[in-house]
């Protein structure tokens, strides 16, 4: 495998939580009466999205390992719900 392959690998395994990262928080931004809090976040868009990002891409990766393989619907499954709670947590959701 030559390093543009393995590139390509893992920027296809990212993909996922990477769209669905920035998808949460645009949504959130859009839609603040159903996502957002009252309050003005702290955190930027950016910062928001990156945090997203990585526990999506981390659960991707327990995915992987769990289950051997790439692909799985419920690895799909775990990173949607585990990104819909870190951005509930990140929008501080339990202080509406």
């Amino acid at each position: 495998m030559t390093a543009l392959n393995l590139a390509n690998q893992w920027l296809n395994f990212m993909a996922p939580a990477a769209f669905v990262a920035l998808l949460l928080v645009l949504a959130s931004r859009a839609a603040p009466r159903f996502f957002g809090s009252k309050k003005p976040l702290a955190l930027s868009v950016l910062a928001q999205t990156a945090i997203i990002f990585v526990a999506g891409l981390l659960l991707l990766l327990v995915g992987l390992v769990v289950f051997g393989r790439d692909g799985k619907m419920a690895s799909y499954a775990l990173m949607a719900l585990g990104a819909a709670t870190c951005q509930w947590f990140v929008l501080r959701g339990w202080r509406r």
